[in-house]
């Protein structure tokens, strides 16, 4: 973790053309000692787990990142240069928290499916609506279907949406607020909340299942002692047996 984190930092120092000038040898001796210790973590793993390294998408990110960061970095594969800063994305697969949290992102997509169709529906019908009232006044903001959309997604955001869009438009047309109070509330306030329930409920759930395997890890734990003493009271008791049988056989 300490060195994902202080590669990160010289990552970030390589976009100083100063700090390159006067430290640019040892910033790049440290990134190239960083990506060859990688390196060798991943080898090791998959010497180790065999092919039940891939089976873990954990690992098969972290080979992907290492893969991007050894593309040599020249000619049309420059882009790949600016993608080595995703090492400092490997943080996710050591911290088991960050990961509960990625977990349950994953885990919230499906539902996050079924409220993005609905907001776009939403905002398919807000955009037609905005265009026919609004598009004659307002051609900039509302001349065409994809300058209402793009409008109406910043009403969403709630950025500049008063003074900037809503207010210049009832200066024409007084009754505009009839439509644009209840899109907000259709959208910024319960379909964007939507997405707040849904991650909140995967995130649950994910701690839920971390909380159930590490309630099975610990009893599998306290369970291990007296496993170990009631096979050496077997043992005993079988050694016991053998030797009454042997005394009653010399009997």
């Amino acid at each position: 973790m300490a060195l994902i984190i202080l590669n990160a930092i010289t990552l970030g120092l390589e976009t100083s053309a100063a700090v390159m000038a006067r430290y640019g040898f040892w910033i790049s001796l440290f990134d190239r000692v960083a990506l060859s210790i990688f390196v060798v973590e991943i080898l090791g793993k998959m010497w180790v787990q065999r092919w039940r390294f891939f089976r873990d998408p954990w690992n098969v990110f972290d080979f992907i990142v290492i893969t991007i960061a050894l593309v040599p970095a020249s000619g049309p594969l420059a882009v790949f240069r600016a993608l080595r800063v995703l090492r400092v994305l490997r943080l996710v697969t050591i911290m088991p928290s960050l990961r509960r949290v990625v977990g349950a992102l994953l885990g919230a997509l499906p539902g996050m499916g079924s409220i993005v169709l609905l907001l776009s529906l939403i905002f398919y019908v807000g955009a037609v609506i905005s265009t026919k009232l609004f598009g004659e006044n307002f051609p900039e903001w509302f001349g065409s279907l994809s300058r209402s959309l793009y409008t109406l997604f910043q009403v969403m955001t709630l950025e500049s949406w008063s003074m900037g869009i809503v207010r210049p438009v009832m200066e024409l047309q007084p009754m505009a607020w009839l439509f644009f109070i209840p899109f907000i509330l259709a959208t910024s306030f319960t379909a964007l909340n939507l997405f707040i329930g849904v991650v909140v409920q995967a995130m649950q759930v994910e701690i839920d299942v971390d909380q159930k395997t590490n309630l099975q890890d610990a009893v599998a734990q306290a369970e291990e002692p007296l496993l170990i003493e009631v096979r050496a009271l077997r043992e005993q008791l079988t050694q016991l047996a053998a030797k009454l049988d042997r005394g009653a056989g010399g009997v």
